[in-house]
């Protein structure tokens, strides 16, 4: 995405490294996946643990995409509430997609500690925050048709709040202790090394430039060679090559970014989220915040740094930063990036059947970390078994977006007009460590 991750706060701190050459020559497969973030991933793994041969080519580097650029925010479920799943998939399969993603955590987080991937995790959960009074209303009914399904979530008023926060911008807030947060990068990474040690091909730099059946099974072209599979998964989510749409998939790409301060002062990291949660807020163009190990104060929102609202975008972050923690007001700022969320109309991710032997999974509306996890491997499997019926969603035949292109263009717009004139008055004064 351009200069979107040329100064990513992940691809400087990460642990984890994988090495993955490009393809040359004509490889076969029992299964082929485009798209090297999480589902392709974890599918790539699910699979070669299965003893299935697999190759995956991503076309920039593994993370490139909004794998390597998010947030790293590990939820349960989606952004919608339990009942509108219900609501627009029907009691069956809206409870069964419920029940699935509320185990989306536990997932990620096995998959961390058995094959030890160094992606800073924090298992502390999240705090969706109330950005003002009106917001508690919002989350009362969440934790009430959460708590109906059986989550263990707790409804905290604004002192219980702004205790946890350290904040005193915050109105009340939902935690959620099944959640937790990642170096996601790294994690991105981890799930490629683990892949290549179950035997996976994984391949960088290797952009799919042609997609055509062959036979019972696919041909898959880069510009150094060719694969031959038996199956097919596409899981480029959010970075759609506009030649690759030959699984009929559509959304409204929705660009996020983020900023992050040099690390803070031990005294001020004691104050600031002191038991490791992440957060984000309820307002309806959303921000988000969290502390990494080092102790850098991560603060996103809505909006494409590199458009002319880019300018307009810092800017708010910084006063947002100072809006949340007056103490850190005067915190440098060492790194500045965004990413592509792919968002869908109804906000359900989506999986598309586009012809034998292939799947496509995409459209987490900006919940892909555990989503996307599931989904990946839950589609090899269904690929390699023949079986589509243990899928957490039914397969379509194609999924379109009407206006996607304006939009993308509208939301962009309403974050610049919001964020210009969003988080005034509340700056604060600098901190004294800030002036050292």
């Amino acid at each position: 995405m351009g200069r979107g991750g040329a100064d990513n706060l992940w691809q400087a701190s990460s642990a984890e490294r994988v090495e993955a050459p490009a393809l040359e020559g004509e490889k076969r497969a029992d299964l082929a996946i485009i798209g090297g973030g999480y589902s392709g991933l974890s599918a790539a793994l699910q699979a070669a643990q299965s003893g299935a041969r697999v190759v995956l080519l991503e076309g920039k580097r593994i993370g490139h995409g909004g794998s390597g650029r998010n947030v790293g925010l590990v939820n349960a479920g989606l952004w919608m509430a339990p009942e509108q799943i219900v609501a627009r998939l029907g009691a069956q399969a809206g409870g069964r997609l419920n029940t699935v993603l509320a185990g989306a955590p536990d997932a990620v987080f096995a998959l961390i500690a058995r094959h030890e991937i160094a992606c800073e995790p924090v298992r502390a959960g999240t705090l969706h925050c109330a950005h003002a009074p009106r917001g508690r209303a919002d989350l009362a009914e969440r934790h009430r048709q959460l708590r109906a399904i059986g989550a263990p979530v707790e409804l905290l008023d604004a002192q219980a709040a702004r205790a946890r926060v350290g904040s005193a911008a915050v109105h009340g807030a939902l935690f959620d202790p099944r959640a937790g947060t990642i170096q996601p990068l790294a994690y991105a990474r981890g799930l490629a090394r683990a892949a290549q040690g179950a035997g996976a091909r994984i391949c960088e730099n290797s952009p799919v430039i042609g997609v055509a059946p062959d036979g019972a099974g696919w041909k898959l072209t880069t510009p150094g060679g060719r694969v031959f599979a038996g199956a097919l998964l596409q899981a480029t989510n959010g970075y759609l090559g506009h030649d690759l749409n030959f699984a009929r998939q559509d959304f409204v790409p929705v660009d996020f970014f983020q900023i992050a301060t040099a690390p803070l002062p031990a005294d001020l990291r004691a104050r600031i989220l002191p038991g490791g949660e992440g957060c984000w807020d309820t307002a309806q163009v959303m921000s988000s915040f969290r502390l990494d190990r080092a102790g850098r104060l991560i603060v996103g929102g809505i909006g494409n740094l590199e458009l002319p609202g880019g300018a307009v975008h810092r800017a708010w972050a910084r006063r947002k930063l100072a809006q949340l923690f007056p103490e850190a007001a005067g915190a440098q700022v060492e790194h500045a990036w965004h990413g592509r969320i792919a968002m869908t109309g109804d906000h359900l991710p989506k999986i598309v059947a586009p012809g034998q032997n292939a799947l496509a999974c995409f459209g987490y509306s900006g919940r892909g970390i555990g989503p996307g996890t599931l989904l990946g491997a839950a589609c090899a499997k269904a690929l390699l078994d023949g079986d589509e019926s243990a899928l957490p969603l039914a397969p379509i035949a194609a999924h379109g977006e009407r206006f996607s292109l304006a939009k993308q263009a509208f939301y962009e717009s309403g974050a610049t007009l919001t964020h210009l004139v969003g988080a005034r008055g509340g700056a604060g004064r600098p901190g004294r460590w800030a002036e050292r």
